[in-house]
């Protein structure tokens, strides 16, 4: 892959990175507030899990792509 396209790939995952990373927080705050309130917590709690799996799988490629534009 050609390096500008690298870098162009590399920008889109940090913003997707970022963003998942707030994500994350709101639905753990929101998990948080749930368990505080005594609410059924199943579903959010696959969520979450999905969305760090997901968020694990953006990091990887993001540490991929710095790996590849290594000199």
């Amino acid at each position: 892959m050609h390096k500008e396209a690298l870098m162009d790939e590399l920008r889109r995952i940090e913003r997707d990175v970022v963003e998942g990373e707030r994500r994350l927080a709101e639905h753990e705050a929101l998990l948080i507030e749930m368990k505080r309130l005594n609410q059924d917590t199943t579903k959010i709690q696959a969520e979450l899990e999905l969305m760090r799996r997901n968020h694990l799988d953006r990091e990887q490629d993001r540490q991929r792509l710095l790996y590849l534009l290594q000199p």
